[in-house]
């Protein structure tokens, strides 16, 4: 089967997410995967012209060696905001150049503008097309003017999409309020790489690296760094305490807007001992670098972006029988209930009371063995397996059909 994916972000440098998951391993059960991407830091990273040309990576992969991904990235316009009207010209061009030239048997798409391109084209073509649901896409806009418009090419796609598969229950309802029908929603949760993230795992060599003694408590936190990610509070409350409680530090993995701030912070504060900001590392060294932790972090402030996703690192976090402290965010409460391994809190500068309390009671283990049984379910075999399945029933579709 030959399946197209389309999405507003890089593809090859960022973190892995639910897609890359899915589509490698779509490409090792022999699928034929091509990817449509945006630079979307080229205003920070990308090479310095006025309009970048198109480029084709192949071969790409950024969990398994034999995953065999073409990735396509058109030209566009370097120029801020005008990259996105340049998009509707060379993404426009080139979502139609793929679907002429070796037609898919479905389209999977995410993000908004290439989205709605793409669900334009394949609809014109008669191709199943596959609304795939991470994040509620037009609150990520960074501009606050242009999410209105964001919010109505959304709710465009939805209300067109053969099947819209989201990763939460909370994310399914807020599909349907956007307009998509209830009978096309359905709900594939995030898996678990069991064999990379296991509980056995041996953080000791990251704990010596970063001179952690062993009688040291370690709050981890891991991802991009944006301004909502709370730990900007996390590391004022660490400041306060730093005398009474000196066996605690933060470990930061990753790396995004909030990371020059955060090192101001730190030397203002004088948290250099207590306070290890890593940057961003390869994906192969993330699993050992949670193993190095006693409390997992998801101190993110309960805004219009946060409210209704439950990030994949959750399931990670879990998956290695750490417990997680998580502001109560409605995806994340409905997601994972109570007396699951996460314990709530209302705001990231309640984390560090909570995570005394942790340490107070000992209750680091049992609670990240509840953590640890609660996902172990997950398995990335039986998601993509829901997945497939979801995309051969829109491969046996003909133009004047549609998914039931």
């Amino acid at each position: 089967m030959k399946i197209l994916f389309v999405q507003d972000t890089d593809w090859i440098t960022r973190y892995p997410g639910q897609q890359h998951h899915l589509a490698e391993r779509l490409s090792l059960r022999g699928h034929d995967i091509t990817v449509i991407d945006f630079e979307i830091l080229w205003q920070t990273t990308g090479e310095k012209q006025l309009f970048s040309k198109r480029q084709v990576f192949r071969s790409v992969s950024k969990l398994f060696d034999d995953a065999n991904i073409t990735v396509i990235r058109p030209g566009i316009l370097k120029i801020p905001l005008l990259e996105y009207v340049s998009m509707l010209v060379t993404y426009g061009r080139e979502i139609a150049r793929q679907m002429e030239e070796s037609p898919p048997d479905v389209v999977v798409s995410h993000s908004i503008l290439t989205n709605y391109l793409a669900m334009r084209a394949a609809k014109k073509r008669g191709i199943p097309f596959v609304f795939h649901l991470t994040d509620a896409q037009h609150r990520m806009i960074p501009s606050r003017v242009l999410q209105p418009l964001g919010k109505m090419i959304e709710s465009a796609v939805f209300k067109s999409a053969d099947r819209v598969v989201t990763i939460n229950e909370e994310l399914k309802e807020y599909a349907i309020g956007m307009g998509a029908r209830p009978e096309r929603a359905l709900v594939i949760r995030a898996g678990i790489d069991a064999e990379r993230y296991r509980p056995d795992l041996d953080g000791c060599v990251i704990r010596e690296r970063y001179g952690i003694e062993p009688d040291e408590t370690v709050l981890f936190f891991m991802g991009w760094l944006y301004h909502f990610s709370g730990l900007k509070e996390v590391l004022s409350e660490l400041a306060k305490r730093k005398k009474t409680n000196p066996k605690t530090k933060l470990l930061i993995v990753g790396d995004g807007e909030a990371r020059d701030e955060l090192v101001s912070l730190r030397n203002d504060y004088d948290l250099q001992s207590h306070v290890i900001l890593t940057g961003k590392k390869p994906y192969d060294e993330i699993p050992e670098l949670v193993a190095a932790a006693d409390v997992c972090l998801l101190p993110a402030y309960n805004n219009s972006i946060m409210r209704d996703i439950v990030p994949i690192k959750m399931y990670e976090y879990m998956a290695m029988g750490k417990p997680v402290i998580a502001t109560r965010l409605p995806g994340i409460t409905k997601e994972f209930g109570n007396d699951n391994g996460v314990l709530y809190v209302e705001g990231p500068q309640d984390v560090l009371n909570k995570a005394a309390e942790l340490i107070r009671t000992g209750a680091i283990h049992e609670q990240g063995e509840k953590a640890r049984q609660f996902v172990q379910n997950n398995d990335w075999s039986r998601v993509v397996d829901e997945f497939e399945k979801v995309l051969i029933e829109g491969a046996r579709l003909n133009k004047d059909d549609s998914i039931s």
